[in-house]
């Protein structure tokens, strides 16, 4: 019996019209009536991963900045929090500023830049986040930050994420979100280290959890838990480390898993 199981929220609980469809809603409430720990594990800032958690009704911690922060919903209580070293946050924006990249970061919950960009304003429409401008972005260094993101090209990120990972060292996790999202925090910030840390706080054993994605920021969650579940909608290399590929996020992939693994209502 699975005792917790974590959920991505985009592209994974949320359909292509970025909602939680009743049908998916009723089987988060099932796993949770049947005593399951059900919690989210997303990428996304606190303030934008608990609306959501607080619509489908959770009152739990939850997983978010990939892992960086673990936030009670009941209380607003940190749990586990891993901030980007302060020297990586430094040469990154050294690095972004000389290349002309956009770059940017959280700091207390809320997204800064250091201009004003169509990069930053379709981030924003997505998440449905207000962002600030700092353009003296040295003074955003000394601040404690969670995760800082480059977003730009697909082809172009994957060629960047090694020159990355040569010039900041292994103090830092760099992962992709979706494509165009090349994503940094410090190196236990993330998904798998902060779902083996609610395993511990809920007092379960990691092969009692079950965890849900679709982008390779999900792999490490996958990979830890007791059942690693791909959606139909994820890529191709989640889906060859996942123990189950559900159905997509647009056909209620996460009720289905959920169905045939917690509630024992499909062979």
């Amino acid at each position: 019996m699975y005792k917790l199981i974590a959920i991505d929220i985009d592209d994974t609980l949320i359909n292509d019209d970025k909602e939680v469809t009743p049908a998916t809603q009723t089987a988060l409430e099932e796993a949770v009536a049947a005593g399951v720990v059900v919690t989210l594990a997303t990428g996304r800032a606190y303030a934008s991963a608990q609306a959501i958690a607080r619509q489908t009704g959770l009152n739990v911690p939850i997983i978010t900045y990939q892992g960086a922060l673990v936030k009670n919903l009941l209380d607003e209580k940190v749990l586990y929090e891993r901030y980007v070293p302060q020297d990586a946050v430094h040469k990154l924006f050294t690095y972004c500023v000389e290349h002309n990249l956009h770059l940017q970061t959280y700091i207390d919950d809320k997204l800064y830049a250091r201009e004003d960009n169509q990069k930053i304003k379709d981030y924003t429409d997505l998440n449905k986040t207000p962002y600030y401008i700092e353009p003296d972005w040295e003074k955003l260094v000394p601040q404690k930050t969670p995760k800082m993101l480059i977003i730009d090209d697909p082809a172009f990120l994957d060629e960047l994420a090694p020159i990355l990972r040569e010039l900041l060292g292994d103090s830092v996790h760099i992962t992709k979100s979706k494509p165009q999202f090349l994503e940094i925090m410090h190196h236990e910030g993330t998904k798998g280290i902060a779902l083996e840390f609610l395993a511990n706080h809920f007092g379960c054993d990691l092969s009692e959890t079950m965890a849900m994605g679709d982008s390779w920021n999900d792999h490490e969650m996958l990979e830890a838990a007791g059942l690693g579940v791909a959606m139909a909608n994820a890529i191709p290399a989640l889906k060859e480390i996942a123990d189950f590929v559900t159905l997509s996020n647009n056909e209620d992939g996460v009720k289905y898993a959920i169905d045939k693994f917690i509630l024992n209502k499909v062979n």
